[in-house]
């Protein structure tokens, strides 16, 4: 295990934006713990970047100004990304703290947004992976909310029915 050194550092990510403007932006900057060898942790479940999960170790590479830009993932943490826009109620507050608390009982943690009416659940390896997919796929068959994989393992993918 590397050990850390250094503090949070804001990590930028560039992303591609679709014909449909999404995401909003072409940068995400997400929290990281500088390890001090080039690399830093991820410490911070990404809202848009997709292919990176909190606790990957990335490479980081400085500009001429100072801002640090995501590389290659050096060693992915087998953590999952996934993110749900909540439909029901509108994504009100009150609804994306529902979701938030429904994904916790199964060994989630996440965070919402208000402006898009989301919800990023950071999933680590020793959650209850099976339930967490039956419960997205209900939730959207019900029309609770849509859902995406921002960044999944071979343990996630084994849990499809498709």
């Amino acid at each position: 295990m590397t050990s850390i050194s250094g503090d949070h550092v804001k990590l930028h990510f560039r992303m591609d934006v679709d014909e449909d403007g999404w995401p909003p932006a072409s940068v995400e900057s997400l929290w990281a713990v500088d390890l001090g060898d080039g690399t830093a942790r991820l410490d911070n479940t990404p809202w848009f970047v997709r292919g990176v999960a909190s606790g990957d170790i990335i490479k980081v590479e400085p500009d001429s100004e100072g801002l640090l830009w995501a590389g290659e993932t050096v060693r992915a943490s087998e953590n999952c990304t996934i993110r749900l826009i909540v439909l029901k109620d509108s994504g009100s507050a009150a609804a994306r703290q529902s979701v938030l608390e429904i994904f916790h009982k199964l060994g989630t943690t996440g965070e919402g947004i208000e402006r898009y009416g989301m919800v990023a659940l950071d999933v680590p390896p020793q959650a209850d992976l099976q339930r967490i997919r039956k419960l997205l796929e209900h939730g959207e068959a019900k029309e609770w909310w849509r859902w995406e994989e921002g960044c999944v393992t071979a343990a996630w993918r084994a849990t499809s029915t498709e």
